[in-house]
């Protein structure tokens, strides 16, 4: 009987991926354990391994189609000795988007009707505020793109036939009308052109909308950055952020960072350590003396943690991930190097797996290697604090009564106010700074 390869669920919280590639083409033989397509959900790019052995008779789900929900049959598996016509028609699976495989149809110009001239025209019917024709419902299917391009070469929308889903009017009608010479909207006279409000799609708000005649281009929103925009929306919106920031002089740090490289081995066992290395051990041990960071708000209870699991900021070219260094505290400088090294390097070419990077109870985010000396991060809940940092720059300090130039390092903590009060969260930071001003105590 043919079995259905299903879209799996690669993560708790997945309910619809991507399917970006298929491995596999039809008519190939499939085993158990081959890797049959990649998979695109919020965060990585993962692999599908069929589960059982046949022949691929069908894909059902186009390469680069969008929204596949979990458990939608994606393609049909043949056992031995079964054909085509063995297989049961499948319903379309239910998806976000169409895929962008087949090219939208041309743009056809509609003639204007003709008609006589009116004797008295009304002054509204100069220069209505939407185009007369409409499509389904009364109200006429426009892109805002398409919509801008109307407007700024005083198109009619009447006089163009839409070839997007459900007759909707986008960009390549408007540039197809343009070139075939529809005829553009009645001009309206002044005095009601000024009078009249300003029409805004509500689908961009009007501070973003280009300047007329600005060149620009359009970058369609991955699945991972629909979700960072979704999820640190909810954060600032619902968690009531208040920070805390602290000085930390470095030059101890960085003299036995230069010391431990100078002697790290070659090859096996070799490590490099940075700056951000000494950053998540010290909040790691900060967090075992101060426990009651650890946590995450909860109606019912603030949930505290058993491990201390820290994830640190990765910028990716689809948007921002933490991978995780679990139980960090319990970890070694050179062991969180390297681990964080390899996270590091899988998660921007999208290979991370979900526990990889799901959980974690206190977030880094290191802006110093690009010169920020200071800045305020967002919560990423359920966390209840995450740790901005800047870099570390010579400055003018007081050292025992006298003017002197230290290394120094702003960090400034982001703390949820419903589970960590404030002296709680100064306690932290007054631990974590006196780990980085020491560095050899976290050696210990």
């Amino acid at each position: 009987m043919p079995i259905n390869i299903l879209m799996p669920a690669l993560s708790p919280t997945m309910t619809e991926g991507k399917l970006a590639k298929w491995l596999k083409k039809e008519g190939d033989t499939v085993s158990s354990g081959d890797v049959v397509a990649e998979i695109e959900t919020d965060k990585a790019t993962m692999e599908v391994e069929a589960v059982d052995e046949g022949v691929l008779g069908r894909i059902l789900v186009a390469e680069g189609t969008e929204g596949v929900a979990v458990n939608t049959p994606i393609a049909i598996l043949l056992a031995e000795g079964e054909t085509a016509g063995d297989m049961q028609a499948v319903p379309a699976p239910k998806t976000e988007s169409k895929p962008a495989a087949s090219p939208p149809k041309a743009a056809v110009v509609a003639p204007a009707p003709q008609a006589p001239a009116p004797q008295a025209p009304a002054p509204q019917a100069l220069a209505p505020a939407r185009p007369a024709a409409t499509t389904e419902g009364g109200r006429m299917f426009v892109s805002p793109l398409a919509k801008r391009m109307a407007e700024q070469a005083s198109l009619d929308l009447a006089s163009v036939r839409g070839s997007g889903p459900g007759g909707r009017i986008v960009k390549s009608d408007i540039e197809a009308a343009l070139r075939g010479g529809a005829k553009p909207a009645v001009a309206a006279p002044v005095a009601i052109a000024a009078a009249a409000p300003p029409v805004v799609s509500s689908a961009v708000p009007a501070a973003a909308m280009p300047v007329a005649g600005a060149g620009y281009r359009e970058q369609a929103n991955t699945s991972m950055r629909k979700v960072i925009a979704q999820r640190l929306s909810e954060a600032k919106r619902s968690i009531p952020h208040f920070y805390l920031s602290m000085d930390c002089r470095i030059d101890e740090l960085l003299k036995l960072r230069k010391e431990l490289n100078d002697r790290a081995p070659e090859g096996k066992g070799g490590y490099k350590l940075s700056v951000n290395d000494f950053v998540v051990r010290a909040a790691a041990l900060a967090m075992r003396q101060v426990p009651a960071v650890n946590a995450s708000w909860s109606e019912q209870a603030i949930l505290l943690y058993n491990d201390i699991d820290i994830s640190v900021a990765v910028a990716t070219p689809g948007g921002l991930i933490t991978p995780i260094i679990r139980k960090a505290d319990n970890k070694g400088l050179a062991q969180i190097s390297n681990e964080m090294k390899d996270l590091a390097a899988r998660a921007r070419d999208g290979k991370l797996a979900p526990h990889e990077f799901q959980g974690g109870g206190f977030t880094i985010s290191n802006l110093g290697m690009y010169g920020v000396s200071s800045f305020s991060a967002i919560i990423n809940p359920p966390q209840s604090a995450i740790l901005a940092v800047g870099v570390g720059e010579q400055r003018p300090v007081v050292k025992d009564g006298a003017l002197a130039i230290a290394t120094v390092m702003t960090c400034t903590m982001s703390v949820d106010h419903r589970s960590v009060d404030g002296a709680l969260g100064a306690e932290y930071l007054a631990a974590f700074k006196k780990l980085i001003e020491a560095p050899l105590t976290m050696l210990l």
